[in-house]
């Protein structure tokens, strides 16, 4: 039996993800730009260039900290690439049982947050991402309606896979008439001076975001964002929700006024704990990319 030369065994640990990170660094000739398209670093795309260089025994890059060109061995495998890596990737591919990757939400998705992960994953995989508004706790993610949900608050239910994308401040939704509407802020320890509404369906603030000693102690319970949101503009009560609403503005009846010393809220990303469908992991995947690069 022969054996394997040191060079042979060196092609043979790379892997696509070095082929795929040459050809869009030489494609894009910028590291900072190609990690970015990559969702990775460019520590790490410098080593799978250096990796890849190393097992084929070849400069593909001539770099100064200014400048980064394609070696004439560059070129020869660019255009190899070019044809050869679309081919092989398709052929990797595969062949999901849906079109479709549903992504639940409660209210107000965050969607400046997540687009440019929904448009990569579109492109790289060949599946629409479709939003899905439900007023219930885990945006059907619970009872499968949807692969994924994002999701507020500090508690999320049992049986999920969480990874948490960012913490949003807090606002308070008063009514336009109310003399609060006219403050330029109020403070988290104020609240427990009026009346609260609290969405126990989808509402991501509860009574246990404050010290039990200093809750609000005038509480009505509703079941629903849209039905807390009519509350507040005739005047029921206050609430809490999100920054997102100060650019959002879900109705014409409420404004919402900066909170100072309120906790923030965090926001995740949720799939089953079993039997998640495999888009849904990529997505989750992508997204924690996305989070380490930034």
């Amino acid at each position: 039996m022969r054996g394997t030369s040191p060079g042979q065994a060196a092609i043979a640990d790379i892997g696509i993800r070095h082929l795929r990170a040459f050809l869009v660094l030489a494609e894009q000739l910028s590291f900072t730009q190609a990690a970015a398209s990559l969702y990775t670093t460019q520590p790490s795309l410098t080593r799978s260039i250096h990796r890849l260089e190393e097992a084929l025994g070849a400069r593909l890059f001539h770099r100064t900290t200014r400048t980064v060109r394609l070696s004439e061995s560059g070129v020869l495998l660019r255009e190899e690439l070019k044809e050869l890596l679309p081919r092989l990737e398709s052929a990797l591919t595969p062949r999901y049982d849906i079109q479709t990757l549903r992504i639940g939400f409660s209210w107000l998705f965050p969607d400046e947050l997540l687009q440019d992960t929904i448009v990569g994953f579109e492109r790289a995989y060949g599946v629409a991402v479709d939003l899905v508004r439900r007023d219930e706790r885990c945006a059907g993610v619970d009872e499968g309606a949807v692969q994924l949900a994002v999701l507020r608050g500090r508690q999320v239910a049992r049986g999920l896979r969480t990874v948490r994308i960012a913490q949003e401040e807090r606002v308070a939704a008063v009514a336009r008439r109310s003399p609060l509407a006219r403050r330029r802020s109020l403070a988290w320890s104020e609240l427990a001076e009026h009346p609260m509404l609290i969405n126990t369906v989808s509402g991501a603030t509860q009574l246990r975001d404050w010290p039990e000693e200093a809750r609000p102690a005038n509480v009505t319970l509703c079941g629903g964002f849209a039905e807390w949101l009519e509350l507040i503009a005739a005047g029921h009560g206050i609430g809490v929700v999100p920054e997102l609403a100060l650019r959002r503005n879900p109705h014409p009846g409420v404004r919402f006024v900066p909170l100072t010393g309120a906790p923030p809220m965090p926001l995740w990303l949720a799939r089953p704990s079993t039997g998640a469908h495999p888009l849904a992991l990529r997505f989750m995947e992508r997204v924690v990319g996305v989070r380490q690069a930034a």
